[in-house]
């Protein structure tokens, strides 16, 4: 089986063309920010000290300013434009993180049917999730083919009802706001023929820049004059469940600055708040914790796959389960924060899972 993965790298190009990628110099740069040492992220990448700060040298030169400055006490510190250089990369990858990924699944599906005829890839559409990622990286280690697309939660269960999918993966809130949220879902899902599994308990809330320069308290707080919200896309099942909390709370979605601004996964908002285009955003405490990010609690949700009864004995789902209830896979999704994995593929019925 081929894998294909696709990267979003920055590229310089000066004014007769000639171009120069940064994907060397932006790993030595996150080593420096860690270690605080030129020498040490040299070695830790298995370079030589000359050849890093030849590296370095080459790409300040190209960009006409220093990325490294020395601090008394700190050592090698990033400037503020080697700060930039980081924070542009993260951006750029983490907003394209699921346009790149339905490229490479689609490219990779093309190459396997071409190599091994017709590779019966298991089909995942799902919302995006840091606890999806992790089954889909460990049914890959088990050589499992997978073709995963990231997609409204509402959209991938009209998939399965579609049969466009063998796993459909959404999230519902816990208490007040559940029912008003299952009744999205429940035209597509009928108990006698489909089944839900467990994935995870998360937990959703706001990214804050780190020290929380605005003092933001809680959702009341992204009504002010003064906040910059970025927001997921209309249809997401996050965005459904900001909405409703806000108007528990008493707050008009259309009273919002940059309401209206949407991003398509969790690690894009992250991103965008740590790049300094937002001073708010609401999602999984993972891609805050990732950016550095201050993080408030708002919700925990339950997140299940729906499936067909039928197909729970087929290879590829006896693979899933497998998975997901193994300790291995449960103390990775405990390292998740805001995650819970207690229960993680147990099977659940469909009005138990909807209404809780």
């Amino acid at each position: 089986m081929v894998d294909v993965e696709c990267r979003a790298e920055l590229i310089l190009r000066d004014p007769d063309g000639r171009e120069t990628s940064l994907s060397a110099v932006v790993p030595l740069l996150q080593l420096v920010a860690q270690t605080g040492s030129i020498a040490n992220a040299a070695s830790a990448k298995g370079l030589s000290y000359r050849h890093a700060w030849g590296l370095l040298r080459e790409i300040e030169a190209r960009l006409g300013g220093a990325l490294i400055t020395k601090s008394r006490g700190r050592g090698s510190v990033l400037s503020e434009l080697g700060e930039s250089v980081l924070r542009a990369q993260r951006l750029c990858g983490d907003r394209l993180e699921a346009p790149l990924q339905a490229v490479a699944t689609d490219v990779a599906d093309e190459l396997n049917r071409r190599l091994a005829g017709e590779v019966s890839n298991l089909r995942i559409h799902a919302s995006h999730g840091y606890a999806v990622a992790t089954l889909v990286r460990a049914l890959g280690e088990r050589r499992v083919p997978v073709d995963i697309k990231y997609r409204e939660s509402a959209e991938a269960v009209r998939a399965l009802a579609r049969s466009e999918c063998e796993l459909a993966g959404f999230h519902l809130p816990i208490g007040k706001f559940r029912a008003t949220c299952a009744e999205i879902y429940r035209p597509y899902l009928d108990p006698k023929k489909h089944q839900l599994i467990r994935l995870t308990r998360r937990m959703q809330g706001l990214f804050l820049p780190k020290g929380n320069p605005k003092q933001i308290t809680g959702l009341r707080d992204l009504a002010r004059n003064d906040v910059r919200f970025v927001n997921r896309q209309p249809g997401s099942g996050t965005r459904m469940l900001l909405d409703l909390s806000l108007r528990g709370v008493g707050v008009d979605p259309d009273e919002i600055n940059g309401y209206a601004s949407t991003e398509l996964t969790h690690s894009a908002i992250a991103a965008f708040v740590a790049s300094g285009m937002a001073d708010l955003g609401f999602g999984v405490k993972p891609a805050a914790q990732h950016f550095g990010l201050d993080f408030i609690p708002v919700i925990d949700e339950d997140y299940f796959f729906a499936c067909e009864r039928a197909r729970l004995t087929e290879a590829r789902l006896v693979s899933v389960l497998g998975v997901l209830r193994s300790p291995a896979f449960s103390d990775s999704v405990a390292h998740l924060g805001g995650y819970d994995p207690q229960r993680c593929g147990t099977l659940v019925e469909v009005e138990e899972g909807l209404y809780g």
